[in-house]
């Protein structure tokens, strides 16, 4: 009995030795995350506000285009968070070695939620969505 708990001691050694000794690659990739105040929805893309600084009124924008989800290799995502989740809506701004990568949203399913908002058809903000290479976020 001894022995073969010996052998078997010997074999978790050597195999977690193995494991350790595995060449570890870290990712290129940084993020930066925000939590959204408010995301509009519009024809063109989202409108995301989140917040600066710790106080409520400090608030920024980004636009973020519509095709951006759906180019071949997208440079936006959306994912939705359960209805009866805790999580506050977010975003989150991926660089690869200093640069752009793609963004994340982290949005609430219903759209009664209060993050969300329309806007309205008469604004004129169209010239907003056009010509976005990169989200560059505010602190």
């Amino acid at each position: 009995m001894k022995k073969m708990l010996t052998i078997a001691f010997l074999m978790m050694f050597i195999s977690g030795g193995a494991l350790f000794s595995q060449e570890r690659v870290m990712s290129d990739y940084t993020f930066v995350n925000v939590f959204i105040e408010r995301i509009y929805s519009h024809r063109l893309g989202y409108i995301v506000i989140y917040r600066i600084g710790p106080r409520p009124q400090q608030l920024a924008s980004v636009f973020i285009p519509v095709e951006w989800f759906t180019e071949p290799s997208p440079r936006a995502e959306r994912l939705m968070i359960a209805n009866n989740s805790r999580d506050w809506p977010s975003m989150s701004v991926f660089t690869r070695n200093g640069e752009f990568s793609h963004v994340r949203l982290r949005v609430r399913r219903n759209r009664a939620h209060e993050t969300w908002g329309m806007v309205p058809q008469i604004a004129n903000i169209d010239e907003h969505f056009q010509g976005i290479e990169e989200i560059r976020l505010r602190f």
